[in-house]
């Protein structure tokens, strides 16, 4: 036998093991677990949107809808996802609502906020009740898949403007929980009077929160109060 033939018989002897070898490498390589996660939102145009850029990720998938809060809530401890996308304003039972249910269950649960309303109260609301991230959908795509693979890793996700306003709502001087009842029936059009009556208190005592409650927003006037409330997420119409 010359040296060429010894040499592709040995080569023919060695190939089979360095394919099994090949094989096994194969097979102990780490399998990426991907992003199991959860959209609630009542929009149905904005959801299946939302499923199908989620989708097309090599490393998330949906596994879970809902359209309305108490649908959110049920899903949610049905599937346990590992990060929820989670609307504001849902019927039955709003995001705050079901941020509050979820974690009364479980405080590890990851939750991003998306939403169109930036007020400085509903931000702090949401991340207050336990959320860890605050986008609105106008967020870029990249921007919505950066902020899930941050909360999944276990951090906070906020924008420099989400931050902003959630600083300046913190270091605020803020309406007692009496004042924001008078508020939201001021923003209903009720007169001091009618306040007065559905709070159990006299029209004196509606005025001088009125005056504590124009004094914390920086403004004069019922119009004023009211516009103000509403810009900041204290009332809603």
């Amino acid at each position: 036998m010359n040296s060429k033939s010894k040499t592709v018989e040995a080569s023919s002897k060695i190939s089979p093991a360095k394919s099994e070898k090949s094989l096994r490498e194969v097979s102990d390589a780490p399998v990426t677990k991907k992003i199991r996660i959860m959209i609630a939102d009542d929009h149905a145009v904005i959801l299946e949107g939302l499923v199908a850029i989620i989708n097309r990720q090599a490393d998330m998938t949906v596994i879970a809808q809902a359209s309305n809060g108490q649908e959110a809530v049920e899903q949610w401890g049905r599937h346990r996802p590992d990060v929820t996308l989670l609307d504001l304003r849902m019927p039955i039972l709003d995001g705050l609502g079901v941020i509050n249910t979820i974690r009364r269950g479980d405080s590890s649960a990851r939750i991003i906020v998306l939403t169109t309303y930036d007020t400085d109260e509903d931000i702090y609301r949401a991340i207050k009740a336990g959320a860890k991230a605050y986008l609105l959908k106008d967020a870029g795509r990249e921007v919505l898949l950066d902020c899930i693979r941050k909360v999944h890793a276990g951090e906070t996700c906020l924008s420099v403007a989400v931050a902003a306003k959630l600083a300046g709502r913190l270091s605020g001087d803020c309406p007692t929980a009496r004042e924001m009842d008078v508020l939201s029936l001021l923003a209903q059009g009720k007169s001091n009077k009618e306040i007065g009556e559905s709070l159990f208190i006299s029209e004196m005592t509606v005025k001088s929160h009125l005056k504590s409650i124009s004094a914390k927003l920086n403004v004069a006037g019922r119009t004023e109060v009211v516009t103000e409330a509403l810009r900041r997420g204290l009332a809603h119409l």
